[in-house]
């Protein structure tokens, strides 16, 4: 097998743990993922004041004090911290290895960089425009020797997949072992999120306090075990598995630029302290295209929170928001407000006896959203409702960011590997594509019998959270939330109660959306995709939360009736 361990799962992530990982026990590969949606945005703005950044500088800053250990261990280093510009951070890198008097042998991987064709392709014009690539590059240039392998926008789990490819000598038709290989990419690439980090039951883990990294054996049919280093923090379970299987995902289908992943064919079972063995995993061949992440400068945003206080709250947010609505010599594009109640009556403190209420506005103009919003608001600091003030002052309006997909033919895109010696090789796109479908031969288990003589089950009702996990995220604009349970009765229950209808009722925010729901009978999980929950996406900030990340919480707060035999 050959052992990977993953160092970042996101832009700014722990600094210290790629010495922690080269340190901590022994590799193959050490791996790191720092590109998201929201990055590729924060890279492109970099790109625009100086054209030889576009890449993750904290990853270099690792470098200076890890590049050398991973080539005394003889540990492979392969990471997606390119970004924007590949190339310039393979040479900073060479740069770097002149000062340190290291010798490394670096590849880069690129070809994903469409924005100079955006237009011809019927992206538009966004700021940045990169399609995601598979996992072949990397596999080409580690066995041509690279010590180390930089990419641009691949996708999270190709710098796992390509390791193993490497490492086993698969072809590119070997879509089960393929499959597998993304599966274990999947569960390791967002790094302790698979040890603990953002786990439903974290109490349930005895040593929290600073959980270690994650680790993939993938083995030679494309099965793994996931585990982390001896002595640090967090733990390895079947449900913390299980938890990172569900983020971001929508059916059963999971697509990428190399196969095609069934998610409804994984088996997980627990294989000692901190190991649990993944199997079983089926694939298929790749779609005939690559999703293509687009990123824009959607215009400029300000907000200012009004805090109000005491009695008569309804009353006072409709002063102040009649008032500040006239006095706004131009009414932005997008004006909303948001009143969060959180107060308690007969608070015992002032902030428990609050409530906060939001006005966030979005512009082309930055003068609209600018100085005259702020002016408007913090002039009625004399003249409008009982007790007024503001958690912060506002100031300019600053610009946010809109993200959408795209996609395009895979002909129509150049995957090329830059190899030590400076040679290039193309990657060829996939020779056999199926189109992605829906699963459709998914079915619910048998429904829990009745267990009461007189045919009806005795329920108490309590938040769907004594009984279920969840993990939510986002997707673009939409939002996922996968949710599980951790026995079989309780799926049979699960999967027949935990319709769209009741989804939509426990959390009336998507009540007007589309909300697709997907049976995984082999996670016991039941996974919701909520299209447009998130508006334009991350970078676009149109919701209280996002990215998503506590709606799972959300909804395991909600109550629920629950059968009294399964509490």
């Amino acid at each position: 097998m050959v052992r990977i361990g993953n160092a970042s799962g996101s832009y700014g992530d722990r600094f210290s743990a790629v010495h922690e990982m080269l340190t901590g026990g022994p590799l193959d590969v050490l791996t790191g993922d720092y590109l998201a949606e929201l990055t590729m945005l924060i890279l492109g703005r970099d790109r625009l004041k100086d054209p030889s950044l576009g890449y993750a500088r904290t990853f270099l800053k690792q470098l200076e004090t890890g590049l050398g250990e991973a080539l005394d261990r003889g540990v492979k280093i392969v990471s997606n911290a390119g970004g924007l510009n590949p190339s310039g951070l393979a040479q900073a890198i060479h740069d770097l290895s002149g000062k340190l008097g290291l010798h490394p042998k670096i590849a880069y991987v690129e070809g994903d960089d469409l924005l100079a064709r955006s237009d011809e392709l019927g992206l538009g014009q966004p700021l940045t425009a990169n399609a995601y690539l598979g996992a072949w590059g990397i596999a080409e240039a580690l066995r041509a020797g690279a010590d180390m392998v930089v990419t641009g926008r691949v996708t999270d789990a190709s710098v796992i997949v390509g390791p193993a490819a490497a490492h086993h000598g698969w072809k590119r038709t070997q879509y089960d072992e393929l499959a597998g290989a993304v599966v274990a990419g999947h569960v390791i690439e967002c790094g302790c999120q698979a040890t603990g980090g953002n786990y439903a039951f974290f109490t349930e883990l005895h040593d929290f306090g600073r959980p270690g990294f994650p680790i993939a054996e993938i083995h030679a049919d494309g099965s793994s075990v996931i585990t982390k280093h001896d002595n640090t923090g967090g733990a390895v379970t079947i449900d913390t598995v299980k938890a990172q299987l569900l983020y971001e995902i929508t059916g059963a289908r999971y697509a990428g630029p190399d196969v095609t992943t069934r998610l409804d064919t994984i088996e997980l079972v627990a294989d000692g302290t901190d190991r649990v063995r993944i199997s079983g995993v089926r694939g298929e061949a790749p779609p005939p295209t690559y999703k293509v992440s687009l990123n824009s400068v959607g215009g400029f945003r300000n907000e200012v929170d009004f805090v109000l206080t005491g009695l008569q709250l309804e009353q006072k947010a409709e002063l102040v928001q009649r008032q500040l609505e006239q006095a706004l010599a131009k009414r932005p594009a997008e004006l909303k407000w948001t009143l969060a109640w959180t107060e308690k009556p007969n608070a015992e403190s002032e902030q428990e006896a609050s409530v906060f209420l939001k006005c966030a506005v979005k512009d082309p103009d930055p003068k609209v959203v600018g100085r005259a919003f702020s002016s408007a608001a913090v002039e009625l600091a004399l003249a409008s409702y009982p007790g007024f003030h503001v958690t912060v002052p506002p100031g300019d309006g600053s610009p946010y960011g809109v993200f959408r997909a795209g996609y395009v033919d895979i002909h129509e895109v150049e995957h090329v590997v830059v190899l030590p010696d400076g040679s290039r090789r193309a990657i060829e796109p996939a020779a056999e594509t199926r189109p992605l479908e829906p699963v459709q031969d998914i079915r619910p288990p048998m429904p829990l019998p009745q267990l009461a003589s007189s045919g009806r089950m005795r329920t108490r009702e309590v938040p769907l959270g004594r009984i279920a996990g969840a993990r939510s995220g986002d997707k673009g604009g939409d939002a996922n939330v996968g949710v599980w349970v951790r026995d079989e009765k309780t799926w049979r229950w699960l999967a027949h109660t935990l319709t769209t209808e009741l989804f939509k009722t426990l959390l009336p925010e998507t009540r007007p959306l589309t909300v697709h729901r997907y049976l995984l009978p082999n996670l016991w999980a039941v996974n919701f995709v909520v299209e447009g929950l998130l508006g334009e996406g991350v970078a676009a900030q149109a919701r209280f939360d996002p990215q998503a990340k506590a709606l799972g919480e959300w909804l395991r707060s909600r109550y629920v009736d629950v059968p009294e035999v399964l509490l």
